[in-house]
């Protein structure tokens, strides 16, 4: 397998000095002291695991031979998909929004562990199932808007209606464009089911902090004004830094009960 990226397991993390090491692992905080004084900054800390729940999480995603993670199979149609049996969360976005990179990032520390990542907008067509070990799975969705499948939304209110054991959906928007009209759709449809999700800043490595600043703010605002099912708290993420990838991993062992308690620091 390849070798694992720097910064992709926490050990890596820790060695750096405090502040870029907040940076990495709670992006989101190291955008608060730019904030107007009196800004309500609740939101930037619901999910706030201990260090000992972020290394349980690690470890989750790491595999051996007693866990093994593997990719199980693809699917266009929902009586294609493997029998619901563990947690599962599901990645869904706009195509060319970094899905496959943040779902490679997640499991760079299974090398083995074959994510397709294409220069193409619009490459995964299919519903690709991941197993990790005999604790939950996870679902690369096809992406909406340029080059969707023709089926798309068959296929995919098909998956968010009937599969029972779908634990969160986690919505990726581009942290440089921020909400497009096409994520509000994809929001409507979460909406509609009642499907619990969470929203995911991606490429945030790439956006001023000005431009991360303003989106951020932006979307709080509209998760609050027209969400029911939305996780009140943005995630922040970089496949490029790994800005935000340890904290995803967490809060996915936690939404799938692999971390019976998530102890804030």
């Amino acid at each position: 397998g390849r070798a694992s990226p720097p910064l992709a397991a926490l050990s890596q993390v820790l060695r750096l000095e405090r502040s870029r090491r907040t940076g990495i692992v709670f992006p989101l905080q190291k955008l608060e002291r730019y904030l107007a004084p009196g800004t309500d900054t609740a939101r930037f800390r619901l999910f706030q695991p201990g260090l000992a729940a972020l290394q349980r999480a690690e470890a989750l995603f790491r595999s051996d031979r007693g866990h093994p993670i593997d990719y199980v199979s693809s699917a266009v149609r929902m009586d294609h998909a493997p029998p619901p049996g563990l947690p599962e969360v599901c990645f869904i976005g706009r195509s060319n929004v970094g899905k496959s990179s943040l779902i490679r990032a997640l499991f760079s520390l299974a090398p083995e562990v074959e994510v397709r990542v294409s220069k193409t907008p619009g490459h995964t067509k299919k519903m690709n199932f991941f197993k990790v070990g005999k604790y939950f799975t996870l679902v690369d969705m096809p992406g909406y808007g340029y080059r969707a499948p023709q089926d798309f939304v068959e296929m995919v209110e098909a998956y968010l209606q009937e599969r029972r054991n779908l634990k969160r959906t986690f919505l990726l928007i581009d942290g440089v464009v921020g909400l497009q009209k096409t994520d509000n759709i994809a929001v409507e449809m979460l909406e509609e089911f009642g499907i619990p999700y969470v929203m995911v800043l991606t490429k945030i490595d790439r956006a001023s902090r000005g431009v991360l600043l303003k989106n951020v703010l932006e979307i709080q605002e509209f998760v609050k004004e027209n969400t029911q099912g939305c996780f009140p708290q943005l995630f922040l993420v970089s496949s490029v830094e790994f800005s935000g990838v340890h904290l995803l991993r967490c809060f996915v062992a936690h939404v799938t009960g692999n971390l019976p308690t998530v102890e804030a620091s």
